[in-house]
C-alpha cells in the first residue's frame, strides 16, 4: 500500500490526499513565490498528480502561464502551484500539508533570487535557477 500524504486550508474548505512518494521537496527564493507567499522564501512538496484527490473544494487559481498557483477562495491560504511545462505534477506549499516536517527539502531552487540577508547554512544544493529539470528551452 502506497503512502498517503494530507492537507489542506486552514479553514478546512480545501482537503486533498496524496499517494505513492513525494517528486521532490524544495525551498524557492524565487522573487515570484515570495510574493505569492508574501515570505522571503516558499517552501513546496510535489506529488504525481494521478495520485492527488482534492475532497471538497479545489480552491481557487490565479498566475500567469506557464505557472498557475491555487489558494482556498474561503480563507485566502495558499495550496499549491502548477507548472505547464512539468506535466503530471503539483507542488504543494508545506504549509498546507498536515505533516510538513515529514518533507524536509533537499535543494534550495532560485538562489540568484535569494533576499541578501537571508542566510540558511543547512549544506543543500542551491542551484541559480529551477530545482525540477525542465524541456530544453523552457526556463
Amino acid at each position: 500500500m502506497s503512502p498517503t500524504h494530507t492537507g489542506g486550508c486552514r479553514c478546512g474548505a480545501v482537503r486533498f490526499e496524496a499517494g505513492g512518494e513525494p517528486i521532490c521537496a524544495t525551498y524557492c527564493h524565487c522573487s515570484d513565490c515570495r510574493r505569492a507567499s508574501g515570505a522571503p522564501l516558499s517552501a513546496f512538496v510535489g506529488f504525481l498528480t494521478d495520485n492527488v484527490r482534492f475532497h471538497g473544494s479545489r480552491g481557487a487559481s490565479y498566475g500567469n502561464h506557464p505557472v498557475q498557483r491555487s489558494f482556498c477562495s474561503a480563507c485566502g491560504a495558499p495550496i499549491a502551484y502548477v507548472d505547464a511545462r512539468l506535466e503530471e505534477q503539483i507542488f504543494f506549499v508545506l504549509g498546507a500539508m498536515d505533516r510538513p516536517e515529514l518533507y524536509p527539502p533537499t535543494v534550495h531552487g532560485y538562489v540568484g533570487e535569494q533576499l541578501p540577508f537571508l542566510h540558511i547554512n543547512d549544506g543543500l544544493p542551491r542551484p541559480q535557477k529551477n530545482t525540477v529539470p525542465r524541456p530544453p528551452g523552457a526556463d
